[in-house]
């Protein structure tokens, strides 16, 4: 704690996180880079995640979650309260067990994914201070006015909905916090977000004091994530990536759209990422100029891509910008809907909704994407753009700064 370190003595940053890639694997380089300062940091997380965690010398503290897993994306329901419950349910169960692991070594600063509730709970029980790593868009001044209170407002009508917001302001006041659950959730005190600027609507409504934009945060994944080789059959081929990301990834009939799409031009060499839910068999005959696998090392890829056929998750979107790789964006869910219109505005992607990427429509796509010479330009424009927001490092000189603005010794 602050009041009782001494100088000698390294700060205790705890980190703290779901089970789910698109939420570990964005702040993972920055953990990384703080371990490599000589910080002591602990990283709270399920299971699935400890050893990805461990490998970047960060202690995990393994909890246990009752949030839907990665193998069943179904379970999370298709009405806003069935995606938000889970959260709350997840949150009282995990409190508990959080607060003993930390109990005796509690730390002097937290960190915590956007998804983990009790995190910020905790760090006001400690009296430290906590900052948000968001993976994703954060809120604009104007926001709860213009999107939340238009989407909450049936929700906070409805019977379900009534019952979850009362259940939320009772935990909060049980743990002595007297604040509206929107607001707990949507506006933390500080926030290091974890996308490049470009992909936030409404950048210049965002406020500087609370929000600092670092772009992607990446480094070399080869030891986990392995890396990826041209064969000889792809040299003096252009390169396509298709990609769906780890979830949305039953999509049978839109695989075989990619390839039927491309599986016939010479010129062109197809990486098809399938995930763990399609059956390859359902793909039908795979031509030679296409090969398919259930997990690929994404960004060893884009750096070699030519174009990314990409869900527009916030990873995958970033990473496109990060390569200056034109992408051509099918968006399955959530905020990837929103994703695919900025990439779009930007003049680096063209949106192609599900229900029209047929092989001629994905085929149309890319090629008139390739062909328009602004695509080039305006990519190594956001490309650049994004290199200047700093990335890891920034985002760890934030973190040493809120420890040297809490009295805390920044370098071991």
């Amino acid at each position: 704690m602050v009041g009782c370190m001494t100088p000698s003595k390294p700060a205790h940053i705890a980190m703290f996180s779901i089970a789910s890639a698109g939420h570990v694997n964005p702040s993972i380089e920055v953990i990384r880079e703080l371990v490599a300062r000589g910080h002591r940091v602990s990283y709270a997380v399920p299971a699935p995640y400890a050893d990805q965690v461990a490998e970047t010398g960060a202690t995990p503290v393994i909890w246990n979650s009752t949030l839907p897993t990665e193998d069943d994306p179904d379970a999370w329901g298709s009405e806003l309260i069935d995606q938000i419950e889970p959260f709350l349910n997840d949150a009282v169960q995990a409190l508990p067990q959080l607060a003993a692991a930390f109990d005796g070594d509690e730390p002097d600063l937290v960190l915590h994914d956007i998804t983990v509730y009790p995190a910020i709970v905790l760090a006001r029980r400690w009296g430290v201070p906590a900052i948000s790593l968001s993976p994703n868009l954060v809120a604009w001044n104007g926001y709860e006015e213009e999107v939340a209170a238009p989407m909450t407002a049936a929700l906070r009508a409805s019977g379900r909905g009534r019952a979850y917001y009362a259940r939320f302001e009772a935990w909060l006041r049980e743990n002595g916090i007297e604040e509206d659950p929107d607001r707990f959730v949507g506006r933390p005190p500080r926030s290091i977000v974890l996308i490049p600027r470009a992909l936030q609507p409404h950048a210049d409504r965002v406020d500087p004091d609370v929000y600092t934009f670092v772009g992607a945060c990446q480094g070399d994944r080869s030891a986990t994530q392995g890396t990826w080789r041209r064969p000889e059959a792809a040299r003096g081929r252009k390169l396509l990536l298709v990609s769906l990301g780890s979830t949305f990834t039953k999509q049978p009939a839109f695989y075989r759209a990619c390839i039927k799409a491309f599986g016939d031009l010479p010129d062109w060499y197809v990486v098809l990422q399938i995930g763990k839910f399609t059956d390859e068999a359902e793909l039908g005959e795979v031509p030679a100029n296409v090969e398919v696998h259930r997990w690929v090392p994404q960004l060893d890829i884009l750096r070699q891509a030519d174009a990314f056929i990409t869900h527009a998750g916030a990873g995958g979107s970033q990473e496109g910008l990060a390569t200056a790789t034109p992408m051509v964006a099918v968006p399955q869910a959530v905020d990837q809907f929103g994703n695919a219109d900025m990439l779009a505005s930007l003049g680096v992607a063209r949106h192609l909704p599900m229900e029209r990427a047929d092989a001629s429509a994905l085929r149309a796509a890319v090629l008139g994407l390739l062909a328009d010479p602004g695509t080039a330009v305006r990519a190594e424009a956001a490309r650049a753009a994004t290199a200047a927001e700093g990335g890891t490092r920034q985002a760890a000189d934030l973190v040493e700064e809120a420890l040297s603005q809490a009295g805390l010794r920044v370098r071991p």
